[in-house]
């Protein structure tokens, strides 16, 4: 259940991505992990989306692709950073950006940033964290999504059920 809310200042915290680079086109080359702070979101606006896994059935064809064809609709919107977050490894989430056509937009200033939630920590310190041990998961990243500006929410969607509604790239722009 989630613990933030509309009006809360988001939690300090810490994100591992790969930035795309053209090198990066090469199926075997990793990249280099660097860090992100939610602090460096001061005065911006961003659109934060939260998927259980990279490369899960619903995350991959349902989540995931709505917010890369509305990007200029979001960038029309006056969204200085979309990001989704999982608690995958950094790695893992630059294959999945590379493989869901990220590259384009992984660079600033036009970019949507493939951000790793180790252990899903920051989610879980706002109550959007997910057991999904049964399913042989472990601890996720819960399917959420967040307008945040100057750091404060301005927007919670939470899914309480499989699939997307209230985390998906339309209910977020109807919320903008």
């Amino acid at each position: 259940m989630a613990t933030i809310k509309v009006g809360d200042k988001i939690p300090s915290g810490t994100f591992k991505y790969v930035p795309y680079t053209p090198e990066l086109d090469d199926a075997l080359a990793c990249g280099v992990p660097t860090t992100l702070s939610t602090d460096e979101w001061k005065g911006k606006k961003v659109v934060l989306f939260s998927v259980p896994g990279a490369f899960t059935p619903t995350c991959h064809a349902n989540h995931l692709p709505p917010y890369i064809k509305k990007y200029d609709e979001f960038k029309a919107k006056g969204v200085d950073v979309i990001a989704v977050v999982a608690a995958n490894d950094p790695f893992v989430m630059s294959g999945w950006a590379r493989v869901s056509g990220l590259k384009d937009k992984a660079s600033l200033p036009d970019f949507i940033l493939a951000l790793s939630d180790t252990n899903a920590e920051w989610s879980g310190s706002m109550g959007l964290s997910a057991d999904m041990s049964a399913r042989g998961f472990g601890i996720r990243t819960a399917r959420y999504a967040l307008v945040i500006d100057d750091l404060v929410v301005k927007y919670i969607g939470v899914e309480n059920a499989p699939g997307v509604t209230v985390s998906g790239a339309d209910a977020v722009l109807a919320n903008l």
